[in-house]
């Protein structure tokens, strides 16, 4: 089968690279999603990967303690960084070709993010990981998300979470939640459903890119939605 999507942006958040543990990252989870990369890089598609930090550091809970909120969002981009090099050694152990590449520039880890050159190694095949986010305190990793995949003119942004997309309510905490199989972006917005942020939803909407929400934890999800398979919540104008 041919991939609807050719070029993608998959978001991961830091909690999805967690498994089991309570801080840091998994080597065993982070295999399994490296391999569900893997399955959708075999069918040609190229694949921007964007990493959050929140198992290690989230600077906007450090803020509300009372650190300074440039400092700790700095924290939360270098918390990225780990997390982005873990996944690309996954990956690689694969025999999968990555970049990684930071909005801050540490050259001794990292290529520095420069979009030209991203889209140069996509053309190659090349997993690129997007660590450190915009580069910019007070913008989230779901906005630098959005960002990226504007900038490398993504067909999709694939967020992964643990739910099976989107709900009125946190399903885990709520069982009569509903859950929603297509949203506008302006029902996400209106809605205050905590998805995305707004800032990353009114990317998404005013470039018209389309957005999948989806349980990563459920095996070929990724790749069934690259196929053309409704999974998840679509969110799209």
């Amino acid at each position: 089968m041919e991939p609807v999507y050719k070029r993608i942006l998959l978001k991961v958040s830091g909690e999805a690279l967690l498994g089991k543990k309570e801080y840091g990252v998994d080597p065993k989870t982070c295999d399994y999603i490296a391999d569900e990369i893997r399955s959708i890089s075999q069918l040609g598609v190229k694949i921007g990967v964007v990493v959050g930090g929140g198992n290690i550091f989230r600077g906007l809970i450090a803020s509300i303690s009372g650190m300074d909120r440039v400092s700790a969002d700095y924290m939360g981009m270098l918390a990225t960084v780990i997390n982005g090099l873990a996944l690309q050694d996954s990956l690689e152990k694969m025999g999968l070709y990555t970049r990684l590449m930071t909005a801050v520039r540490m050259e001794a880890l990292a290529e520095p993010y420069i979009r030209r050159r991203a889209i140069r190694h996509l053309e190659k095949g090349r997993i690129v990981i997007m660590a450190a986010g915009t580069g910019n305190p007070y913008f989230t990793t779901d906005t630098a998300a959005a960002l990226r995949g504007i900038e490398i003119d993504a067909d999709l942004i694939m967020k992964a979470t643990r739910v099976n997309g989107i709900y009125s309510d946190d399903p885990e905490k709520n069982q009569q939640a509903v859950f929603f199989s297509t949203l506008s972006y302006l029902d996400v917005l209106n809605k205050g459903l905590k998805v995305m942020d707004a800032t990353a939803i009114s990317l998404c909407m005013e470039n018209k890119l389309p957005i999948v929400v989806f349980n990563l934890h459920e095996k070929a999800n990724a790749k069934r939605i690259v196929l053309g398979e409704k999974i998840g919540t679509l969110v799209t104008a």
